[in-house]
Protein backbone atom coordinates (compact mmCIF):
# COMPACT_ATOMS: atom_id res chain seq x y z
CA UNK A 1 0.00 0.00 0.00
CA UNK A 2 1.17 3.51 -0.84
CA UNK A 3 0.70 4.74 2.71
CA UNK A 4 2.26 1.73 4.43
CA UNK A 5 5.44 2.01 6.52
CA UNK A 6 7.22 -0.20 3.98
CA UNK A 7 6.31 2.17 1.14
CA UNK A 8 7.45 5.13 3.20
CA UNK A 9 10.74 3.38 3.91
CA UNK A 10 11.30 2.74 0.23
CA UNK A 11 10.64 6.42 -0.54
CA UNK A 12 13.14 7.48 2.13
CA UNK A 13 15.70 5.02 0.80
CA UNK A 14 15.24 6.26 -2.77
CA UNK A 15 15.57 9.89 -1.66
CA UNK A 16 18.83 9.04 0.10
CA UNK A 17 20.18 7.18 -2.91
CA UNK A 18 19.29 9.99 -5.31
CA UNK A 19 20.86 12.59 -3.04
CA UNK A 20 23.97 10.44 -2.73
CA UNK A 21 24.23 9.85 -6.48
CA UNK A 22 23.79 13.54 -7.28
CA UNK A 23 26.48 14.24 -4.70
CA UNK A 24 28.88 11.85 -6.42
CA UNK A 25 28.69 8.85 -4.08
CA UNK A 26 29.70 5.83 -6.15
CA UNK A 27 27.92 3.34 -3.89
CA UNK A 28 24.66 5.26 -4.29
CA UNK A 29 25.13 5.28 -8.08
CA UNK A 30 25.76 1.53 -8.08
CA UNK A 31 22.70 0.81 -5.93
CA UNK A 32 20.46 2.97 -8.11
CA UNK A 33 21.70 1.16 -11.21
CA UNK A 34 20.92 -2.17 -9.55
CA UNK A 35 17.39 -0.97 -8.79
CA UNK A 36 16.97 0.19 -12.37
CA UNK A 37 18.08 -3.19 -13.72
CA UNK A 38 16.25 -5.43 -11.25
CA UNK A 39 13.17 -3.51 -10.08
CA UNK A 40 11.13 -2.22 -13.06
CA UNK A 41 8.26 -1.46 -10.70
CA UNK A 42 10.36 1.38 -9.27
CA UNK A 43 11.30 2.97 -12.59
CA UNK A 44 8.63 5.63 -12.30
CA UNK A 45 9.73 6.76 -8.84
CA UNK A 46 13.41 6.66 -9.80
CA UNK A 47 12.81 8.58 -13.03
CA UNK A 48 10.74 11.24 -11.28
CA UNK A 49 13.41 11.72 -8.61
CA UNK A 50 16.26 11.96 -11.13
CA UNK A 51 14.53 14.11 -13.78
CA UNK A 52 15.44 17.49 -12.22
CA UNK A 53 19.12 16.48 -12.16
CA UNK A 54 19.51 14.98 -15.63
CA UNK A 55 19.57 16.05 -19.25
CA UNK A 56 23.05 17.54 -19.58
CA UNK A 57 25.22 14.54 -20.45
CA UNK A 58 26.56 13.86 -23.93
CA UNK A 59 25.80 10.30 -25.02
CA UNK A 60 28.09 8.47 -27.45
CA UNK A 61 27.09 5.04 -28.77
CA UNK A 62 29.45 2.35 -30.04
CA UNK A 63 28.01 -0.49 -32.09
CA UNK A 64 29.20 -3.07 -34.57
CA UNK A 65 29.59 -6.77 -35.18
CA UNK A 66 31.32 -9.02 -32.64
CA UNK A 67 35.10 -8.95 -32.72
CA UNK A 68 35.56 -5.45 -34.15
CA UNK A 69 37.13 -4.15 -30.93
CA UNK A 70 34.31 -2.19 -29.30
CA UNK A 71 35.57 -2.72 -25.75
CA UNK A 72 39.13 -1.79 -26.69
CA UNK A 73 37.82 1.32 -28.44
CA UNK A 74 35.67 2.22 -25.44
CA UNK A 75 38.68 1.95 -23.13
CA UNK A 76 40.79 4.10 -25.48
CA UNK A 77 38.04 6.76 -25.63
CA UNK A 78 37.70 6.78 -21.84
CA UNK A 79 41.44 7.40 -21.55
CA UNK A 80 41.31 10.26 -24.06
CA UNK A 81 38.31 11.93 -22.43
CA UNK A 82 39.82 11.59 -18.96
CA UNK A 83 43.02 13.22 -20.23
CA UNK A 84 40.77 16.11 -21.30
CA UNK A 85 39.32 16.33 -17.76
CA UNK A 86 35.88 14.91 -18.49
CA UNK A 87 33.97 12.56 -16.16
CA UNK A 88 32.97 9.47 -18.09
CA UNK A 89 30.29 6.85 -17.48
CA UNK A 90 30.21 3.61 -19.47
CA UNK A 91 27.21 1.34 -19.99
CA UNK A 92 28.27 -1.93 -21.57
CA UNK A 93 25.31 -4.06 -22.66
CA UNK A 94 26.25 -7.75 -22.50
CA UNK A 95 24.28 -10.64 -24.00
CA UNK A 96 22.10 -12.76 -21.76
CA UNK A 97 21.99 -16.52 -21.97
CA UNK A 98 18.73 -17.61 -23.65
CA UNK A 99 18.58 -20.50 -21.17
CA UNK A 100 19.59 -19.09 -17.79
CA UNK A 101 19.05 -15.39 -18.42
CA UNK A 102 22.49 -14.73 -16.97
CA UNK A 103 25.15 -12.59 -18.62
CA UNK A 104 28.93 -12.65 -18.71
CA UNK A 105 29.17 -8.94 -17.90
CA UNK A 106 32.76 -9.01 -19.03
CA UNK A 107 33.40 -5.39 -19.97
CA UNK A 108 34.30 -4.43 -16.42
CA UNK A 109 37.03 -7.06 -16.60
CA UNK A 110 38.33 -5.70 -19.90
CA UNK A 111 38.46 -2.11 -18.60
CA UNK A 112 40.37 -2.70 -15.37
CA UNK A 113 42.81 0.13 -16.15
CA UNK A 114 40.07 2.59 -15.20
CA UNK A 115 38.98 0.77 -12.04
CA UNK A 116 40.72 3.14 -9.63
CA UNK A 117 39.72 6.34 -11.39
CA UNK A 118 36.97 8.24 -9.48
CA UNK A 119 36.11 10.08 -12.70
CA UNK A 120 35.09 6.86 -14.46
CA UNK A 121 32.14 4.57 -13.73
CA UNK A 122 31.76 1.36 -15.74
CA UNK A 123 28.60 -0.69 -15.51
CA UNK A 124 27.53 -3.77 -17.44
CA UNK A 125 23.87 -4.43 -18.16
CA UNK A 126 22.42 -7.75 -19.24
CA UNK A 127 20.41 -7.49 -22.46
CA UNK A 128 17.82 -10.00 -21.12
CA UNK A 129 16.61 -10.74 -24.60
CA UNK A 130 16.05 -7.12 -25.58
CA UNK A 131 16.19 -6.67 -29.36
CA UNK A 132 18.54 -4.24 -31.04
CA UNK A 133 21.43 -4.81 -28.64
CA UNK A 134 20.11 -2.63 -25.82
CA UNK A 135 18.94 -3.64 -22.38
CA UNK A 136 15.41 -2.57 -21.54
CA UNK A 137 16.82 -0.66 -18.56
CA UNK A 138 19.46 1.22 -20.57
CA UNK A 139 17.50 4.47 -20.85
CA UNK A 140 16.91 4.50 -17.09
CA UNK A 141 20.57 3.69 -16.40
CA UNK A 142 21.63 6.58 -18.62
CA UNK A 143 19.52 8.89 -16.48
CA UNK A 144 21.27 7.68 -13.32
CA UNK A 145 24.76 8.37 -14.70
CA UNK A 146 23.62 11.71 -16.11
CA UNK A 147 22.25 12.83 -12.75
CA UNK A 148 25.43 11.63 -11.04
CA UNK A 149 27.42 14.24 -12.97
CA UNK A 150 29.09 12.15 -15.67
CA UNK A 151 29.14 14.65 -18.49
CA UNK A 152 29.91 12.05 -21.16
CA UNK A 153 28.35 8.59 -21.25
CA UNK A 154 29.49 5.84 -23.63
CA UNK A 155 26.98 3.11 -24.45
CA UNK A 156 28.66 0.00 -25.85
CA UNK A 157 26.24 -2.54 -27.30
CA UNK A 158 26.56 -6.30 -27.41
CA UNK A 159 27.49 -6.70 -31.06
CA UNK A 160 24.71 -8.81 -32.47
CA UNK A 161 25.36 -7.63 -36.00
CA UNK A 162 22.59 -6.69 -38.39
CA UNK A 163 19.80 -6.24 -35.84
CA UNK A 164 21.79 -3.83 -33.73
CA UNK A 165 20.49 -0.40 -34.73
CA UNK A 166 18.52 0.64 -31.64
CA UNK A 167 21.61 2.42 -30.30
CA UNK A 168 20.60 5.43 -32.40
CA UNK A 169 17.55 5.94 -30.20
CA UNK A 170 19.77 6.55 -27.15
CA UNK A 171 22.90 8.22 -28.46
CA UNK A 172 23.58 11.80 -29.51
CA UNK A 173 26.39 10.46 -31.71
CA UNK A 174 26.48 6.88 -33.00
CA UNK A 175 29.81 5.34 -33.96
CA UNK A 176 29.65 2.17 -36.05
CA UNK A 177 32.80 0.05 -35.85
CA UNK A 178 33.96 -2.28 -38.59
CA UNK A 179 37.08 -4.35 -39.12
CA UNK A 180 38.97 -5.08 -42.34
CA UNK A 181 37.71 -7.97 -44.44
CA UNK A 182 34.77 -10.31 -43.89
CA UNK A 183 32.55 -8.12 -46.05
CA UNK A 184 31.76 -5.83 -43.13
CA UNK A 185 31.13 -2.84 -45.34
CA UNK A 186 28.43 -4.63 -47.34
CA UNK A 187 26.94 -6.02 -44.10
CA UNK A 188 26.68 -2.50 -42.72
CA UNK A 189 24.58 -1.40 -45.68
CA UNK A 190 22.32 -4.47 -45.46
CA UNK A 191 21.82 -3.97 -41.73
CA UNK A 192 20.90 -0.33 -42.00
CA UNK A 193 23.91 0.57 -39.88
CA UNK A 194 25.13 2.98 -42.53
CA UNK A 195 21.89 4.92 -42.19
CA UNK A 196 22.23 5.36 -38.42
CA UNK A 197 26.01 5.93 -38.36
CA UNK A 198 27.24 9.41 -37.50
CA UNK A 199 30.85 8.23 -37.55
CA UNK A 200 32.13 5.11 -39.33
CA UNK A 201 35.22 3.64 -37.67
CA UNK A 202 37.52 1.15 -39.35
CA UNK A 203 39.32 -0.44 -36.40
CA UNK A 204 42.42 -2.64 -36.65
CA UNK A 205 43.58 -0.41 -39.49
CA UNK A 206 47.06 -1.91 -39.13
CA UNK A 207 45.76 -5.19 -40.56
CA UNK A 208 45.71 -6.21 -44.25
CA UNK A 209 42.71 -5.02 -46.21
CA UNK A 210 42.05 -1.99 -44.04
CA UNK A 211 42.49 0.60 -46.77
CA UNK A 212 40.13 -1.31 -49.05
CA UNK A 213 37.51 -1.23 -46.32
CA UNK A 214 38.06 2.51 -45.84
CA UNK A 215 37.71 3.08 -49.58
CA UNK A 216 34.53 0.98 -49.79
CA UNK A 217 32.92 2.75 -46.84
CA UNK A 218 33.84 6.18 -48.17
CA UNK A 219 32.14 5.30 -51.44
CA UNK A 220 29.10 3.96 -49.59
CA UNK A 221 28.63 7.19 -47.67
CA UNK A 222 27.69 8.81 -50.96
CA UNK A 223 24.50 6.73 -50.80
CA UNK A 224 23.28 8.91 -47.95
CA UNK A 225 20.67 11.31 -49.32
CA UNK A 226 20.92 13.82 -46.47
CA UNK A 227 23.35 16.67 -45.97
CA UNK A 228 25.38 14.93 -43.30
CA UNK A 229 27.51 12.06 -44.52
CA UNK A 230 29.28 10.09 -41.78
CA UNK A 231 32.99 10.63 -41.43
CA UNK A 232 35.20 7.58 -41.93
CA UNK A 233 37.91 7.25 -39.27
CA UNK A 234 40.97 5.00 -39.33
CA UNK A 235 41.66 3.47 -35.91
CA UNK A 236 43.97 0.98 -34.25
CA UNK A 237 42.50 1.21 -30.77
CA UNK A 238 44.82 -1.39 -29.23
CA UNK A 239 47.78 0.85 -30.10
CA UNK A 240 46.14 4.24 -29.52
CA UNK A 241 46.39 5.12 -33.21
CA UNK A 242 43.61 7.39 -34.50
CA UNK A 243 41.93 7.91 -31.13
CA UNK A 244 42.42 11.68 -31.19
CA UNK A 245 40.89 11.82 -34.67
CA UNK A 246 37.89 9.82 -33.48
CA UNK A 247 37.40 12.15 -30.51
CA UNK A 248 37.53 15.15 -32.84
CA UNK A 249 35.03 13.62 -35.28
CA UNK A 250 32.62 12.95 -32.41
CA UNK A 251 33.02 16.55 -31.24
CA UNK A 252 32.56 17.81 -34.80
CA UNK A 253 29.32 15.89 -35.12
CA UNK A 254 28.04 17.31 -31.85
CA UNK A 255 28.87 20.86 -32.97
CA UNK A 256 26.87 20.20 -36.14
CA UNK A 257 23.90 18.93 -34.10
CA UNK A 258 23.92 21.96 -31.84
CA UNK A 259 24.25 24.40 -34.74
CA UNK A 260 21.40 22.86 -36.75
CA UNK A 261 18.99 22.04 -33.93
CA UNK A 262 19.57 18.34 -34.51
CA UNK A 263 20.46 17.68 -30.88
CA UNK A 264 17.07 18.88 -29.67
CA UNK A 265 15.31 16.82 -32.34
CA UNK A 266 17.22 13.70 -31.38
CA UNK A 267 16.42 14.13 -27.72
CA UNK A 268 12.74 14.65 -28.47
CA UNK A 269 12.81 11.43 -30.48
CA UNK A 270 14.61 9.70 -27.59
CA UNK A 271 11.93 10.84 -25.15
CA UNK A 272 9.17 9.62 -27.45
CA UNK A 273 10.91 6.25 -27.87
CA UNK A 274 11.26 5.90 -24.11
CA UNK A 275 7.59 6.73 -23.52
CA UNK A 276 6.61 4.24 -26.21
CA UNK A 277 8.81 1.56 -24.67
CA UNK A 278 7.45 2.13 -21.18
CA UNK A 279 3.90 2.01 -22.52
CA UNK A 280 4.57 -1.36 -24.17
CA UNK A 281 6.25 -2.59 -20.99
CA UNK A 282 3.17 -1.61 -18.97
CA UNK A 283 0.89 -3.44 -21.40
CA UNK A 284 3.03 -6.58 -21.15
CA UNK A 285 2.96 -6.36 -17.36
CA UNK A 286 -0.83 -6.10 -17.29
CA UNK A 287 -1.21 -8.87 -19.84
CA UNK A 288 0.77 -11.17 -17.54
CA UNK A 289 -1.91 -10.91 -14.82
CA UNK A 290 -3.78 -14.21 -14.32
CA UNK A 291 -7.19 -12.78 -15.24
CA UNK A 292 -5.87 -11.39 -18.52
CA UNK A 293 -4.03 -14.63 -19.29
CA UNK A 294 -7.30 -16.48 -18.80
CA UNK A 295 -9.11 -14.05 -21.09
CA UNK A 296 -6.31 -14.39 -23.67
CA UNK A 297 -6.77 -18.17 -23.63
CA UNK A 298 -10.53 -17.74 -24.08
CA UNK A 299 -10.06 -15.41 -27.03
CA UNK A 300 -7.47 -17.74 -28.54
CA UNK A 301 -10.00 -20.56 -28.47
CA UNK A 302 -12.56 -18.29 -30.13
CA UNK A 303 -10.08 -17.29 -32.82
CA UNK A 304 -9.20 -20.95 -33.45
CA UNK A 305 -12.90 -21.77 -33.79
CA UNK A 306 -13.35 -18.92 -36.24
CA UNK A 307 -15.91 -17.04 -34.13
CA UNK A 308 -13.65 -14.01 -33.84
CA UNK A 309 -10.72 -12.77 -35.90
CA UNK A 310 -7.35 -12.12 -34.15
CA UNK A 311 -7.49 -8.35 -34.74
CA UNK A 312 -10.91 -8.03 -33.08
CA UNK A 313 -9.75 -10.29 -30.26
CA UNK A 314 -6.72 -8.08 -29.66
CA UNK A 315 -8.86 -4.93 -29.58
CA UNK A 316 -11.23 -6.54 -27.10
CA UNK A 317 -8.37 -7.61 -24.84
CA UNK A 318 -6.82 -4.14 -24.90
CA UNK A 319 -10.16 -2.54 -24.10
CA UNK A 320 -10.73 -4.91 -21.20
CA UNK A 321 -7.24 -4.30 -19.76
CA UNK A 322 -7.90 -0.56 -19.93
CA UNK A 323 -11.18 -0.80 -18.02
CA UNK A 324 -10.85 0.68 -14.55
CA UNK A 325 -11.61 -1.57 -11.56
CA UNK A 326 -15.31 -1.58 -10.79
CA UNK A 327 -16.38 -0.64 -14.31
CA UNK A 328 -18.17 -3.14 -16.52
CA UNK A 329 -15.91 -4.92 -19.04
CA UNK A 330 -15.98 -3.99 -22.69
CA UNK A 331 -18.76 -5.50 -24.76
CA UNK A 332 -17.74 -8.90 -26.05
Amino acid sequence: MAGSPAAGGRCDELARLVAGAVGGERLAVARLLSLVENAPARWQAIGAALAPHSGAAEVVGLTGAPGVGKSTTTSALVRAYRDAGRRVGVLAVDPSSPLSGGALLGDRVRMTEHAGDPGVFVRSLASRGSLGGLAIAAAQALRVLDAAGFDLIIVETIGVGQAEIDIASLADTTCVLLAPGAGDGVQAVKAGLLEIADVLVVNKVDQPGAERTVTDLTAMTRMRDDDRRPAVVRLAAAHGQGVDDLVERIAEHRRHLVATGGLDRRRLTRAADEIRGLTLHAVRERLAAPEHQARLAELARAATAGTVDPWSAARRLLAEMATAPGEPPATR
